[in-house]
Protein backbone atom coordinates (compact mmCIF):
# COMPACT_ATOMS: atom_id res chain seq x y z
CA UNK A 1 0.00 0.00 0.00
CA UNK A 2 1.36 3.41 -1.00
CA UNK A 3 0.49 6.49 1.10
CA UNK A 4 1.21 10.20 1.18
CA UNK A 5 -0.76 11.44 4.22
CA UNK A 6 0.85 11.59 7.71
CA UNK A 7 -2.26 12.42 9.78
CA UNK A 8 -4.49 9.94 11.62
CA UNK A 9 -7.64 12.04 11.93
CA UNK A 10 -9.54 14.42 9.68
CA UNK A 11 -12.31 16.98 9.88
CA UNK A 12 -15.65 15.73 8.58
CA UNK A 13 -19.36 16.59 8.55
CA UNK A 14 -21.19 13.74 10.30
CA UNK A 15 -24.95 13.31 9.93
CA UNK A 16 -26.64 12.05 13.10
CA UNK A 17 -30.29 12.59 12.17
CA UNK A 18 -32.81 15.12 10.94
CA UNK A 19 -31.06 18.51 10.67
CA UNK A 20 -28.34 17.19 12.98
CA UNK A 21 -25.06 17.69 11.14
CA UNK A 22 -21.91 18.02 13.24
CA UNK A 23 -18.33 18.88 12.43
CA UNK A 24 -16.04 16.34 14.09
CA UNK A 25 -12.53 14.99 14.06
CA UNK A 26 -12.83 11.37 12.92
CA UNK A 27 -10.28 8.73 11.93
CA UNK A 28 -9.06 8.89 8.36
CA UNK A 29 -10.62 5.86 6.62
CA UNK A 30 -8.48 2.79 6.29
CA UNK A 31 -8.47 1.18 2.89
CA UNK A 32 -8.23 -2.44 1.82
CA UNK A 33 -7.18 -4.31 -1.27
CA UNK A 34 -8.38 -2.72 -4.50
CA UNK A 35 -9.41 0.49 -2.76
CA UNK A 36 -8.28 4.11 -2.90
CA UNK A 37 -8.09 6.89 -0.34
CA UNK A 38 -8.94 10.20 -1.96
CA UNK A 39 -7.91 13.58 -0.64
CA UNK A 40 -11.09 15.53 -1.33
CA UNK A 41 -10.41 18.50 -3.57
CA UNK A 42 -14.01 19.64 -3.99
CA UNK A 43 -17.44 18.44 -2.90
CA UNK A 44 -20.79 19.79 -4.04
CA UNK A 45 -24.12 20.28 -2.32
CA UNK A 46 -27.03 18.37 -3.80
CA UNK A 47 -30.81 18.28 -3.61
CA UNK A 48 -30.67 14.64 -2.54
CA UNK A 49 -28.32 15.53 0.31
CA UNK A 50 -30.73 18.28 1.34
CA UNK A 51 -33.61 15.77 1.46
CA UNK A 52 -31.46 13.39 3.50
CA UNK A 53 -30.46 16.24 5.83
CA UNK A 54 -34.13 17.15 6.31
CA UNK A 55 -35.31 13.58 6.87
CA UNK A 56 -32.22 12.33 8.69
CA UNK A 57 -31.74 9.17 6.62
CA UNK A 58 -31.81 7.57 3.17
CA UNK A 59 -32.98 3.96 2.98
CA UNK A 60 -30.67 3.05 0.09
CA UNK A 61 -27.66 5.30 0.49
CA UNK A 62 -26.78 5.70 4.16
CA UNK A 63 -27.62 5.09 7.79
CA UNK A 64 -26.62 7.70 10.45
CA UNK A 65 -24.32 8.42 12.06
CA UNK A 66 -22.28 8.70 8.89
CA UNK A 67 -19.88 11.07 7.16
CA UNK A 68 -22.14 12.98 4.76
CA UNK A 69 -22.06 13.96 1.08
CA UNK A 70 -21.70 12.07 -2.21
CA UNK A 71 -20.56 14.42 -5.03
CA UNK A 72 -16.79 14.84 -4.90
CA UNK A 73 -13.50 14.78 -6.80
CA UNK A 74 -9.94 14.90 -5.58
CA UNK A 75 -6.48 13.34 -5.69
CA UNK A 76 -5.30 9.86 -4.76
CA UNK A 77 -3.66 9.82 -1.31
CA UNK A 78 -3.32 6.04 -0.85
CA UNK A 79 -3.44 3.09 -3.21
CA UNK A 80 -4.59 -0.31 -2.03
CA UNK A 81 -2.92 -3.56 -3.03
CA UNK A 82 -3.87 -4.71 -6.49
CA UNK A 83 -4.79 -1.30 -7.90
CA UNK A 84 -2.96 -0.72 -11.17
CA UNK A 85 -4.98 2.04 -12.88
CA UNK A 86 -4.25 4.76 -10.31
CA UNK A 87 -1.23 6.17 -8.49
CA UNK A 88 -0.75 8.57 -5.59
CA UNK A 89 -1.26 12.12 -6.84
CA UNK A 90 -3.64 11.22 -9.67
CA UNK A 91 -6.64 13.53 -10.04
CA UNK A 92 -9.78 11.40 -9.94
CA UNK A 93 -13.56 11.52 -10.11
CA UNK A 94 -15.15 8.59 -8.27
CA UNK A 95 -18.88 8.16 -8.86
CA UNK A 96 -21.01 7.58 -5.79
CA UNK A 97 -22.12 4.09 -6.86
CA UNK A 98 -21.26 1.02 -8.91
CA UNK A 99 -23.39 -1.94 -10.08
CA UNK A 100 -22.53 -5.61 -9.65
CA UNK A 101 -22.94 -6.38 -13.40
CA UNK A 102 -24.13 -9.88 -12.46
CA UNK A 103 -27.74 -9.63 -11.26
CA UNK A 104 -30.92 -9.87 -13.38
CA UNK A 105 -31.21 -6.11 -13.87
CA UNK A 106 -27.55 -5.59 -14.76
CA UNK A 107 -27.80 -8.40 -17.30
CA UNK A 108 -30.83 -6.65 -18.84
CA UNK A 109 -29.05 -3.31 -19.33
CA UNK A 110 -30.55 -1.70 -16.22
CA UNK A 111 -27.48 -1.27 -14.04
CA UNK A 112 -29.17 1.63 -12.25
CA UNK A 113 -31.58 -0.93 -10.77
CA UNK A 114 -28.83 -3.33 -9.68
CA UNK A 115 -29.97 -5.55 -6.82
CA UNK A 116 -26.60 -5.00 -5.15
CA UNK A 117 -25.99 -1.37 -6.15
CA UNK A 118 -23.08 -0.17 -4.04
CA UNK A 119 -23.37 3.42 -2.81
CA UNK A 120 -20.59 5.51 -1.28
CA UNK A 121 -20.78 8.58 0.96
CA UNK A 122 -18.33 10.77 2.80
CA UNK A 123 -17.67 13.71 0.48
CA UNK A 124 -17.83 16.43 3.16
CA UNK A 125 -14.51 15.44 4.67
CA UNK A 126 -10.82 15.88 4.08
CA UNK A 127 -10.40 12.29 2.92
CA UNK A 128 -12.79 9.76 1.41
CA UNK A 129 -12.52 5.98 0.98
CA UNK A 130 -13.31 4.68 -2.50
CA UNK A 131 -14.48 1.02 -2.41
CA UNK A 132 -12.88 -1.48 -4.77
CA UNK A 133 -15.95 -1.92 -6.98
CA UNK A 134 -16.19 1.83 -7.58
CA UNK A 135 -12.43 2.00 -8.20
CA UNK A 136 -12.78 -0.73 -10.82
CA UNK A 137 -16.00 0.33 -12.54
CA UNK A 138 -16.73 3.99 -11.88
CA UNK A 139 -13.61 6.04 -11.14
CA UNK A 140 -12.23 8.30 -13.88
CA UNK A 141 -8.98 10.20 -14.43
CA UNK A 142 -9.51 13.99 -14.40
CA UNK A 143 -7.51 16.03 -16.95
CA UNK A 144 -5.17 18.59 -15.44
CA UNK A 145 -6.95 21.53 -17.08
CA UNK A 146 -10.39 20.75 -15.64
CA UNK A 147 -11.35 22.11 -12.19
CA UNK A 148 -12.19 19.34 -9.74
CA UNK A 149 -15.41 21.07 -8.71
CA UNK A 150 -16.59 20.92 -12.31
CA UNK A 151 -16.06 17.17 -12.58
CA UNK A 152 -17.94 16.67 -9.30
CA UNK A 153 -21.06 17.59 -11.32
CA UNK A 154 -20.75 14.28 -13.18
CA UNK A 155 -23.09 12.27 -10.94
CA UNK A 156 -26.19 14.49 -11.21
CA UNK A 157 -25.53 15.19 -14.88
CA UNK A 158 -25.23 11.44 -15.55
CA UNK A 159 -28.70 10.97 -14.03
CA UNK A 160 -30.02 13.73 -16.29
CA UNK A 161 -28.36 12.22 -19.37
CA UNK A 162 -30.02 8.91 -18.62
CA UNK A 163 -33.37 10.71 -18.27
CA UNK A 164 -32.88 12.34 -21.67
CA UNK A 165 -31.86 9.10 -23.34
CA UNK A 166 -34.76 7.17 -21.85
CA UNK A 167 -37.20 9.88 -22.97
CA UNK A 168 -36.11 9.56 -26.60
CA UNK A 169 -35.70 13.31 -27.13
CA UNK A 170 -34.19 14.14 -30.53
CA UNK A 171 -32.80 17.28 -32.12
CA UNK A 172 -35.69 19.48 -33.22
CA UNK A 173 -38.12 18.12 -30.61
CA UNK A 174 -39.85 20.40 -28.13
CA UNK A 175 -39.30 19.52 -24.49
CA UNK A 176 -40.93 21.00 -21.41
CA UNK A 177 -38.90 20.96 -18.19
CA UNK A 178 -40.99 21.57 -15.08
CA UNK A 179 -38.75 22.86 -12.30
CA UNK A 180 -35.65 25.04 -12.23
CA UNK A 181 -33.64 23.62 -9.36
CA UNK A 182 -30.19 22.18 -10.08
CA UNK A 183 -31.61 19.09 -11.82
CA UNK A 184 -34.22 21.02 -13.81
CA UNK A 185 -31.59 23.46 -15.02
CA UNK A 186 -29.28 20.59 -15.96
CA UNK A 187 -32.10 19.14 -18.07
CA UNK A 188 -32.58 22.53 -19.74
CA UNK A 189 -28.89 22.86 -20.57
CA UNK A 190 -28.26 19.25 -21.61
CA UNK A 191 -31.36 19.23 -23.83
CA UNK A 192 -30.26 22.48 -25.47
CA UNK A 193 -26.86 20.95 -26.19
CA UNK A 194 -28.70 18.08 -27.90
CA UNK A 195 -30.53 20.45 -30.23
CA UNK A 196 -33.84 20.20 -28.40
CA UNK A 197 -36.07 23.26 -28.05
CA UNK A 198 -36.80 23.76 -24.35
CA UNK A 199 -39.75 25.38 -22.59
CA UNK A 200 -38.95 25.84 -18.90
CA UNK A 201 -41.68 26.06 -16.26
CA UNK A 202 -40.38 27.94 -13.21
CA UNK A 203 -41.62 29.32 -9.94
CA UNK A 204 -39.52 32.43 -9.30
CA UNK A 205 -38.38 35.50 -11.22
CA UNK A 206 -34.68 34.71 -10.71
CA UNK A 207 -35.21 31.25 -12.24
CA UNK A 208 -36.39 32.86 -15.48
CA UNK A 209 -32.94 34.39 -15.94
CA UNK A 210 -31.14 31.14 -15.12
CA UNK A 211 -33.32 29.03 -17.42
CA UNK A 212 -32.85 31.40 -20.36
CA UNK A 213 -29.10 31.65 -19.77
CA UNK A 214 -28.80 27.85 -19.82
CA UNK A 215 -30.75 27.38 -23.03
CA UNK A 216 -34.52 27.66 -22.56
CA UNK A 217 -36.17 29.17 -25.64
CA UNK A 218 -39.32 30.03 -23.68
CA UNK A 219 -40.08 30.29 -19.98
CA UNK A 220 -43.47 30.05 -18.28
CA UNK A 221 -43.58 31.36 -14.74
CA UNK A 222 -46.14 29.80 -12.42
CA UNK A 223 -48.46 32.53 -11.13
CA UNK A 224 -51.67 32.43 -9.05
CA UNK A 225 -54.80 32.05 -11.16
CA UNK A 226 -52.91 31.09 -14.32
CA UNK A 227 -53.65 27.90 -16.23
CA UNK A 228 -50.03 26.77 -16.49
CA UNK A 229 -50.83 23.79 -18.70
CA UNK A 230 -52.67 26.03 -21.22
CA UNK A 231 -49.84 28.60 -21.12
CA UNK A 232 -47.33 25.90 -22.05
CA UNK A 233 -49.44 24.35 -24.78
CA UNK A 234 -49.85 27.77 -26.42
CA UNK A 235 -46.09 27.75 -27.00
CA UNK A 236 -46.24 24.48 -28.99
CA UNK A 237 -47.21 24.01 -32.64
CA UNK A 238 -51.01 24.17 -33.07
CA UNK A 239 -51.23 23.94 -29.28
CA UNK A 240 -50.69 20.18 -29.54
CA UNK A 241 -48.33 19.91 -26.58
CA UNK A 242 -44.66 19.02 -26.23
CA UNK A 243 -42.94 15.93 -27.59
CA UNK A 244 -41.36 15.26 -24.20
CA UNK A 245 -42.16 16.59 -20.73
CA UNK A 246 -39.71 16.23 -17.84
CA UNK A 247 -41.14 16.62 -14.33
CA UNK A 248 -38.30 17.67 -11.99
CA UNK A 249 -40.24 18.97 -8.98
CA UNK A 250 -41.56 15.79 -7.28
CA UNK A 251 -45.04 17.13 -6.52
CA UNK A 252 -48.40 15.47 -7.38
CA UNK A 253 -49.73 18.64 -9.03
CA UNK A 254 -46.77 18.92 -11.39
CA UNK A 255 -47.02 15.21 -12.25
CA UNK A 256 -50.58 15.92 -13.39
CA UNK A 257 -49.47 19.06 -15.26
CA UNK A 258 -46.87 17.02 -17.12
CA UNK A 259 -49.51 14.71 -18.56
CA UNK A 260 -51.56 17.74 -19.59
CA UNK A 261 -48.60 19.36 -21.36
CA UNK A 262 -47.51 16.43 -23.55
CA UNK A 263 -48.80 15.84 -27.08
CA UNK A 264 -50.53 12.71 -28.34
CA UNK A 265 -47.90 10.05 -28.78
CA UNK A 266 -45.48 11.95 -26.55
CA UNK A 267 -43.42 10.93 -23.56
CA UNK A 268 -43.66 12.08 -19.94
CA UNK A 269 -40.69 11.40 -17.68
CA UNK A 270 -41.51 11.61 -13.97
CA UNK A 271 -37.94 12.36 -12.94
CA UNK A 272 -38.80 13.97 -9.61
CA UNK A 273 -39.79 11.33 -7.04
CA UNK A 274 -42.42 12.29 -4.43
CA UNK A 275 -42.35 10.63 -0.98
CA UNK A 276 -43.52 7.04 -0.61
CA UNK A 277 -47.31 6.75 -0.48
CA UNK A 278 -47.99 9.79 -2.68
CA UNK A 279 -51.04 9.33 -4.92
CA UNK A 280 -51.58 11.11 -8.25
CA UNK A 281 -54.79 11.40 -10.29
CA UNK A 282 -54.42 11.05 -14.08
CA UNK A 283 -56.96 11.16 -16.92
CA UNK A 284 -56.92 7.56 -18.13
CA UNK A 285 -58.94 8.43 -21.24
CA UNK A 286 -56.29 10.91 -22.36
CA UNK A 287 -53.51 8.45 -21.62
CA UNK A 288 -55.09 5.61 -23.57
CA UNK A 289 -56.51 7.41 -26.59
CA UNK A 290 -53.58 9.81 -26.72
CA UNK A 291 -51.11 6.90 -26.84
CA UNK A 292 -49.00 8.65 -24.19
CA UNK A 293 -45.92 7.00 -22.71
CA UNK A 294 -45.35 7.50 -18.98
CA UNK A 295 -41.99 6.58 -17.52
CA UNK A 296 -39.57 7.42 -14.77
CA UNK A 297 -35.81 7.21 -14.59
CA UNK A 298 -33.71 6.59 -11.50
CA UNK A 299 -30.01 7.15 -10.97
CA UNK A 300 -27.30 6.51 -13.58
CA UNK A 301 -25.31 3.87 -15.38
CA UNK A 302 -21.55 3.70 -16.00
CA UNK A 303 -22.25 4.61 -19.64
CA UNK A 304 -24.23 7.77 -18.85
CA UNK A 305 -21.58 8.73 -16.28
CA UNK A 306 -18.96 8.67 -19.02
CA UNK A 307 -21.16 10.66 -21.37
CA UNK A 308 -21.67 13.30 -18.67
CA UNK A 309 -17.97 13.33 -17.81
CA UNK A 310 -17.14 13.87 -21.47
CA UNK A 311 -19.52 16.84 -21.74
CA UNK A 312 -17.91 18.41 -18.66
CA UNK A 313 -14.25 17.78 -19.48
CA UNK A 314 -14.69 18.90 -23.11
CA UNK A 315 -16.09 22.22 -21.95
CA UNK A 316 -19.39 21.74 -23.81
CA UNK A 317 -21.33 21.73 -20.56
CA UNK A 318 -21.24 25.12 -18.81
CA UNK A 319 -20.17 23.76 -15.43
CA UNK A 320 -19.27 27.13 -13.91
CA UNK A 321 -22.89 28.29 -14.28
CA UNK A 322 -24.01 25.66 -11.77
CA UNK A 323 -21.52 26.50 -9.01
CA UNK A 324 -22.81 29.72 -7.53
CA UNK A 325 -21.24 29.74 -4.06
CA UNK A 326 -18.11 28.40 -2.37
CA UNK A 327 -17.49 27.45 1.25
CA UNK A 328 -14.98 25.80 3.56
CA UNK A 329 -15.57 22.40 5.16
CA UNK A 330 -16.26 23.98 8.55
CA UNK A 331 -19.18 25.89 7.01
CA UNK A 332 -21.08 22.80 5.82
CA UNK A 333 -23.72 22.80 8.64
CA UNK A 334 -24.42 26.49 8.01
CA UNK A 335 -24.63 25.85 4.26
CA UNK A 336 -27.36 23.26 4.78
CA UNK A 337 -29.25 25.47 7.20
CA UNK A 338 -29.21 28.20 4.56
CA UNK A 339 -30.42 25.76 1.91
CA UNK A 340 -33.43 24.93 4.10
CA UNK A 341 -34.82 28.45 3.76
CA UNK A 342 -35.07 30.55 0.64
CA UNK A 343 -34.17 34.19 1.18
CA UNK A 344 -32.91 37.14 -0.84
CA UNK A 345 -29.40 36.01 0.16
CA UNK A 346 -29.59 32.64 -1.59
CA UNK A 347 -32.34 32.80 -4.21
CA UNK A 348 -29.86 32.48 -7.06
CA UNK A 349 -27.89 29.63 -5.50
CA UNK A 350 -27.69 26.44 -7.54
CA UNK A 351 -24.82 24.49 -5.98
CA UNK A 352 -22.20 25.30 -3.35
CA UNK A 353 -18.68 23.96 -3.81
CA UNK A 354 -17.01 22.85 -0.58
CA UNK A 355 -13.20 22.85 -0.48
CA UNK A 356 -12.24 20.60 2.47
CA UNK A 357 -8.49 21.06 2.26
CA UNK A 358 -8.29 24.80 1.71
CA UNK A 359 -8.20 27.51 4.35
CA UNK A 360 -11.28 29.72 4.38
CA UNK A 361 -13.18 30.00 1.12
CA UNK A 362 -10.29 31.26 -1.00
CA UNK A 363 -9.88 29.42 -4.27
Amino acid sequence: MISEHPAETMLAAVLYGSEDLRMEQVPIPRIGDGELLMRVGAALTCGTDLKVYRRGYHAMMLKPPVVFGHEAAGTVAEVGAGVIKFRVGDRILPLNSAPCDECYFCQHGQQNLCQDLLFNNGAYAQYMRIPARIVEKNTLHVPENVPLEHTALTEPLACVIRGLEESGARAGDTMVVIGAGPIGLMFVHAAKLSGVRVIAVVKREDQIVAARRLGATDVVRITPGQDTVAAVRELTGDGRGADVVIEAVAHPATWEWAVGMVRKGGVVNFFGGPPSGTVVGLDTNRLHYGDITLKATFHLTPATARTAFGLITSGQFSSAEFITRIASLAEVPAVFQRMMTRSTDNLRDIKTAIFPNRNGTGR
